[in-house]
């Protein structure tokens, strides 16, 4: 049996796990979810933004089609809806299960103006606080995280361009736990930042390699399991351990393990892009990838092979 992992978090890769109808393709994976069945809900680029599994990798049903031009962050709120986040859309809706819009935060199609601080400018992702408010990452063309009220008004924005606490460098992930700690991957500046409720700098999380994914279970003192991307850059694309993997923190940080290769890779325990995460009741851990957007980037003057693997599942085997 392969594994990966070390200590406590130790992981069967699962191949070939969701079963596509013929001719589907995610062509990639802005983010994945689970409902409280462990059913997996697989935000992707392709024809059917929407397309959702049960835990056995089996399809049952698909939606989204002509609403999501680009498919980024996915949040399953406890109240079984789910917020989708759209950064060529410019927008986030709050949808049910099956695909019914219930809401919608900013104007579909129309961006704030670049760096105006003003929702929203290519928004990322969407988490919820204890009592229901809103926070959205904002994100490639702001670098700002709003606070809404649970029916959707603006509460105020906190952040700014800039490499100093509270400021970010492509916010690209948000998180909250059951304390209401607001927890951001600030991508470029390579740190988590945690804030309080209120948008007040507490401390930072360093020791990262483009921290892009973010994702904590519910409950008091979580796990945070976050995607790290690897080298960006021509000079240090073969630079080895700096991702791309999944790094496993307690809620103070301290790194608890540990997923991935030295170097990007197609194999069963690499990756390419991780860029959304989540776990299920079971501890099995499902990824998903942005590996053709990332492929020039990675793989420069190569033509994209057909075959791109951007969907992970890993099977818990200790812990």
């Amino acid at each position: 049996m392969v594994t990966t992992g070390s200590g406590e978090y130790v992981y069967e890769p699962v191949e070939n796990w969701a079963k596509l109808p013929p001719g589907w393709s995610f062509k990639e994976i802005g983010s994945v979810g689970v409902d409280k069945q462990d059913n997996v809900y697989v935000f992707n680029r392709g024809e059917h933004p929407m397309i959702v599994f049960d835990r056995e990798g089996s399809f049952l049903r698909a939606w989204g089609e002509g609403l999501f031009p680009r498919a980024h962050g996915l949040h399953m709120a406890p109240d079984d809806t789910i917020w989708l986040t759209d950064d060529g859309d410019h927008s986030v809706r709050q949808c049910t299960l099956d695909g019914k819009v219930l809401m919608t935060l900013g104007i579909p199609g129309k961006p704030a103006p670049y760096m105006s601080g003003e929702p929203f400018h290519r928004c990322t992702h969407t988490a919820l606080s204890p009592q229901g408010d809103i926070y959205v990452s904002d994100g490639y063309g702001n670098s700002r995280v709003h606070k809404f009220s649970p029916d959707g008004k603006l509460l105020f924005s906190w952040g700014g361009p800039g490499t100093d606490p509270g400021e970010f460098n492509i916010v690209h992930n948000i998180t909250c736990d059951g304390d209401g700690w607001v927890y951001v991957a600030d991508r470029e500046n390579h740190r988590v930042q945690i804030f309080d409720g209120n948008g007040r700098y507490e401390t930072q999380w360093n020791n990262l390699h483009r921290p892009c994914g973010l994702f904590m279970p519910p409950g008091k003192c979580p796990v945070c399991y976050i995607g790290e991307l690897g080298p960006g850059m021509p000079v240090n694309l073969n630079v080895p351990n700096l991702g791309p993997r999944i790094s496993i923190h307690d809620h103070t940080g301290k790194r608890l393990g540990r997923i991935g290769g030295l170097h990007a890779g197609s194999g069963p325990t690499e990756f390419m892009a991780p860029h959304g995460l989540t776990v299920d009741s079971n501890g099995d851990l499902y990824v998903g990838e942005v590996s053709w957007t990332n492929w020039p980037t990675t793989n420069p003057g190569v033509p994209r092979p057909d075959n791109l693997r951007s969907l992970h599942k890993f099977r818990r085997v200790s812990g």
